[in-house]
């Protein structure tokens, strides 16, 4: 059994001193990071209550509720800024890459610390797959809410899409990642190759 609280503690206390000795975007990124891993933390009280609250086996739960879950709680914070502060394209993203990190990098130091750290090719694929899926998920969304302000969309039903496109997204990786044979290597690629694709993505809308 781990206590994940006082990881949070541990981990974000000297990220929240540094808040005070960095500025702009350095800050904002440090700011988001923080805010990521505290949105992990509050998933996983929601996923583990409704896992015994229903039920549902680990498998299930990784599957169907962790995406749902988990991409909701990364999204809140990430629509409230772009609903409230009417942020820049750039300040859009960079927040939604800040949380994806923040996200992804808690998760990841609470599994190495369930599972073990032995393996060097575990820790590989969890840092380049698992990491690197939070923080497309995330952009992914972030790229939607932009979207919506370039081409004059509805704004509910951009929100709507995107966030549905991004639990699909996690599903998916967790699908595959949950099977045998070839289907866990396809699931390990799947994150990387979205991610370039979302950066050429980006740029092209950046240009637009």
């Amino acid at each position: 059994m781990i206590f994940s609280e006082n990881i949070l503690i541990c981990m974000a206390l000297p990220l929240l001193l540094t808040v005070f000795l960095v500025k702009d975007k350095a800050r904002q990124l440090v700011v988001n990071f923080i805010i990521g891993m505290i949105i992990c933390l509050l998933s996983a009280y929601i996923t583990g209550f409704i896992d015994v609250a229903f039920g549902n086996g680990t498998e299930d739960t990784a599957i169907f509720l962790s995406p749902v879950v988990e991409e909701a709680m990364k999204f809140l914070p990430l629509v409230f800024y772009f609903l409230m502060f009417q942020p820049q394209d750039e300040q859009l993203f960079h927040a939604a890459v800040g949380l994806g990190a923040g996200f992804a990098s808690f998760e990841n130091v609470c599994s190495m610390i369930t599972t073990g750290t032995e393996s060097l090719t575990f820790l590989l694929i969890r840092g380049l797959a698992v990491g690197v899926m939070h923080i497309v998920s995330i952009s992914a969304l972030a790229l939607g809410l932009i979207l919506t302000r370039h081409y004059k969309a509805s704004e509910s039903s951009a929100i709507l899409g995107a966030l549905s496109v991004s639990m699909l997204f996690h599903g998916i990786y967790n699908l595959l990642a949950s099977g045998t044979g070839v289907f866990p290597i396809i699931g390990f690629c799947l994150p990387p190759v979205t991610a370039f694709l979302l950066f050429l993505g980006y740029r092209q809308i950046t240009k637009a």
